[in-house]
């Protein structure tokens, strides 16, 4: 069964991995995320599999500071992308 057909029937909940994304890093101190500034500061402008490959090179215990900002795509892709979701959607991405 085709991408296609998948998401007209309905079997399977349709992830586009190329959609535009930016992959940002929030400052911190510490070990803590500095909420106090501008925000994250973008490391990535690309698709959401480059962002989420990104992600995946970063050591565990700093997974926190890190963000993925993209198009949603309900019902399991939000506009922002916490470590836990991107972690999901790279074993997703892996299944697919």
């Amino acid at each position: 069964m085709s991408d296609g057909d998948q998401r007209k029937s309905g079997t399977t909940n349709y992830i586009n991995f190329d959609a535009p994304a930016t992959f940002r890093k929030w400052p911190s101190l510490n070990g803590q995320r500095r909420t106090d500034g501008p925000g994250p500061y973008l490391l990535l402008d690309g698709t959401l599999d480059e962002c989420i490959r990104q992600f995946l090179t970063k050591p565990v215990f700093t997974h926190h500071f890190y963000e993925i900002h993209t198009l949603p795509q309900p019902p399991l892709v939000g506009a922002v992308l916490s470590a836990e979701i991107v972690a999901e959607l790279a074993h997703l991405r892996d299944f697919l």
